[in-house]
């Protein structure tokens, strides 16, 4: 009986210390969360100093992230929305589900100056074609994949921040072209995943000769698996820009916190978990810092990028004009 006593003695005293300890919400993408992505990495390092439990929820890939919070409204669980891009900003603003971050912003190492009250970068990459180093004939443009028998996996632009990357990269380098180029396009796509890890995976097994990714995409397979196989084709239009970035939600009923965490997310701390977890650029880590194998990737020499308020002004014709394409 005693035992019994005592027992259920330390089961209140622990849960009533668990219940004293505050959770931090945070949505981000699949592979973030993932066991290889960065999520475990940086719940670890933020606990170590904020005295609460960090709670990482999947949501999809980045698309389907905001989608998930607007569909949730003011009513989300979560605290911190981490995987959107600058694709994405604008349409997050007109939520109303955001809230100032009001966090002293350091400086960034960004190929491009940065305004936002409201949103941080974490990291940034190009997009491009990943394909394997034996691959004959690797296209240098838009217009000779289309004219190539090369067959590739994309991701679908609703659902996915690296899909909808691709509309606005053919918007970028071909503007009023769009069409023409995925018509050209239309017969090389394999197939349309929902998110990025679905599309990789396929092309590893095998299934596509290139598949959308990023020009830091064959860093993980040099420093991680010894592999040098892989590597991004370089375009001759340029690289479209991908800048992911974090907000805190005006609902959250932990603001402290979630300030308090994307302050840290501009630390070396988090910057330095980035480049081989999530395979990209640290927002503000130098590039002298990075591991070797970075110096092994192409640069590309046009940076394209559409602000957020024309990315958002944009994205329902390239989106029509990508759907008329690929239903022919």
């Amino acid at each position: 009986m005693r035992h019994t006593i005592m027992a259920t003695a330390f089961s209140l005293i622990a849960a009533a210390a668990a219940a004293d300890t505050p959770v931090l919400s945070i949505y981000s993408y699949d592979s973030f969360v993932a066991e290889w992505g960065p999520g475990p990495q940086i719940e670890q390092a933020f606990e170590e100093t904020c005295g609460c439990d960090v709670q990482f929820t999947g949501a999809g890939d980045g698309a389907a992230l905001l989608a998930r919070v607007r569909l949730e409204g003011a009513n989300s669980d979560a605290d911190v929305v981490l995987g959107l891009d600058t694709n994405l900003m604008d349409s997050a603003m007109q939520s109303g589900l955001f809230a100032p971050h009001n966090v002293a912003v350091p400086e960034l190492t960004l190929p491009v100056a940065w305004q936002s009250e409201t949103f941080l970068p974490y990291d940034w990459g190009y997009f491009a074609f990943v394909h394997n180093t034996d691959m004959q004939d690797v296209p240098g443009s838009f217009a000779e994949l289309a004219e190539s028998e090369a067959r590739i996996v994309i991701q679908d632009p609703r659902s996915s921040t690296p899909g909808l990357g691709l509309l606005m990269w053919v918007a970028a380098a071909h503007g009023d072209e769009a069409g023409a180029i995925w018509s050209g396009l239309a017969d090389n796509i394999v197939t349309v995943t929902p998110g990025w890890s679905e599309a990789y995976d396929l092309f590893l097994e095998g299934e596509a000769d290139m598949v959308l990714s990023y020009t830091t995409s064959p860093a993980y397979h040099l420093i991680a698996e010894e592999d040098d196989s892989k590597a991004a084709a370089a375009f001759e239009e340029g690289h479209y820009l991908q800048i992911e970035v974090a907000g805190m939600l005006a609902g959250s009923d932990q603001p402290d916190l979630a300030r308090a965490f994307l302050d840290f997310m501009l630390t070396e701390r988090f910057q330095s978990i980035i480049p081989t977890t999530n395979w990209m650029y640290p927002a503000a880590l130098p590039v002298d810092a990075l591991p070797d194998g970075f110096d092994t990737l192409i640069v590309p020499e046009r940076a394209l990028l559409f602000d957020p308020a024309t990315a958002a002004a944009l994205r329902a014709d390239a989106l029509n004009t990508w759907l008329t394409a690929l239903s022919r």
